[in-house]
């Protein structure tokens, strides 16, 4: 199974036009975790079936955080600014026990994130307009295989960034 996962493009609906035309059909979900600046029911909207609110979203229909099932795994998404991502992901780790999440995405800080935890993958996938670390756009794949989890990270052309790219054995 893959997924997609995007944050904070700040109101730039370009990027996310070329990411979603690029992957739409070789994903499964499509999830933005906040801080797009446009309304829930924008059309740049639409393709992503797990979109939360940033604390620069103000279109009330955004919920804070979603846990969703995406064929056999839970994904909670959040953007992370209620939970001090920035600091500390131990709020975010408490919260992926109770939703007994495989994935827990959030964006917010603009970098780049991957942990394994406990069976759980913790994402950043960095910011498509306003990267800071590294200062790349960046957005993710993640793909479950039989005996791995694949993290891919892309540049705004969808070029592989091998440098921050890993893979996380599931035996």
């Amino acid at each position: 199974m893959k997924v997609l996962v995007v944050s904070d493009n700040h109101s730039s609906g370009e990027e996310l036009h070329h990411l979603v035309e690029r992957h739409k059909h070789e994903v499964e979900c499509m999830i933005h975790c906040g801080d797009s600046e446009f309304d829930y029911d924008a059309e740049e909207m639409l393709p992503f079936q797990v979109r939360v609110r940033g604390n620069c979203d103000f279109d009330d229909r955004y919920p804070d955080e979603l846990v969703q099932t995406v064929g056999n795994k839970t994904i909670f998404a959040t953007h992370g600014h209620l939970y001090n991502v920035k600091m500390t992901l131990m709020k975010l780790h408490y919260k992926a026990k109770e939703a007994q999440a495989d994935l827990v995405c959030f964006g917010h800080s603009h970098e780049v994130l991957t942990v394994f935890e406990e069976g759980t993958l913790f994402l950043n996938p960095g910011s498509v307009k306003l990267p800071r670390k590294p200062a790349i756009q960046t957005y993710a794949i993640v793909e479950w295989t039989s005996d791995a989890i694949e993290v891919t990270f892309h540049d705004e052309n969808g070029k592989v960034i091998e440098e921050i790219s890993t893979m996380f054995p599931l035996s």
